[in-house]
């Protein structure tokens, strides 16, 4: 009974050193279809893979949806993969799919999850923003990706929203389904995320005067000093970005801004949205 005791006592040990080293942060649970458990930070979900990376390491891991059963979100949602043979994985609220009338050479831009990667919250306001920068730019460049036209942004949400997605499951949904929900045979599908670090900095400055009497005596001083802090919030974006072209991922990048400022993400969306194959220099 002793031993039993101490066996317990030092699973108890360890299990609360384990949580003190990952500062209570809870973590995404990928439950492979071999029953393992893999416990990390999930950053991106396509429609053939989920990228992930360890506690404590920023390497992006690949893993094939084939070899997923379930994800157990930090956030208390989970997400369930089809398992028969031949699919990919399924919508979290599955649901007849309403199919729209087919526009050849149309693109659309999907709401983009802008997601913080310390907590895994999203924004919906930074998505529409997102969303809306990366149509705007399409527009003004109409004529560099000619043949093809840019479907109305309210036609694309409209279409998005009678079919319940929106950014927090825009990645659950499978291309294919996309094209026949909002009718067009191209996609640009983009995700963002980030995380945040301040750093402060402390500037004195000071000034006085001295009186001195006639035996060289320091008689009155008055001085003062003010000291002013600054304290400069940072951000460490990835950037992903994809396009579809009937269903085929014909162009797939990510990258990191090279400033880490608030706004840097769209330096990285014109960056790529420039170089994707659509784009065309006139």
């Amino acid at each position: 009974m002793k031993i039993q005791k101490v066996i317990a006592l030092l699973l108890m040990l360890f299990v609360s050193v384990f949580g003190f080293a990952q500062g209570g942060k809870k973590l995404d649970k990928i439950i492979k279809r071999d029953y393992t458990i893999i416990e990390g930070t999930i950053s991106k979900i396509s429609d053939q893979s989920v990228e992930y990376s360890l506690p404590g390491e920023t390497i992006q891991i690949s893993l094939d949806v084939s070899q997923i059963a379930r994800i157990d979100f930090a956030s208390g949602r989970s997400q369930t993969f089809d398992v028969s043979a031949g699919s990919t994985y399924i919508p979290s609220a599955p649901g007849p799919i309403s199919v729209a009338e087919m526009k050849p050479n149309t693109i659309a831009v999907l709401p983009v999850p802008y997601v913080n990667s310390d907590n895994m919250q999203s924004s919906e306001d930074m998505s529409k923003f997102a969303q809306n920068d990366m149509y705007n730019k399409l527009l003004d460049k109409s004529a560099n990706i000619f043949p093809l036209t840019v479907q109305d942004l309210r036609t694309t949400n409209s279409l998005l929203h009678q079919a319940g997605i929106d950014h927090h499951n825009i990645d659950e949904t499978p291309i294919a389904d996309l094209e026949k929900i909002l009718g067009v045979d191209n996609i640009i599908a983009a995700k963002i995320s980030y995380t945040m670090s301040t750093s402060s900095t402390a500037s004195t400055y000071g000034s006085g005067s001295t009186t001195w009497s006639n035996n060289d005596k320091k008689v009155k001083s008055n001085d003062y000093s003010t000291t002013t802090a600054n304290t400069q919030m940072y951000y460490y974006y990835n950037v992903y970005f994809d396009m579809y072209k009937s269903t085929t991922k014909i162009y797939s990048q990510t990258r990191k801004p090279f400033l880490n400022l608030k706004d840097s993400w769209i330096d990285s969306i014109t960056y790529l949205l420039k170089r994707s194959p659509i784009y065309t220099k006139k």
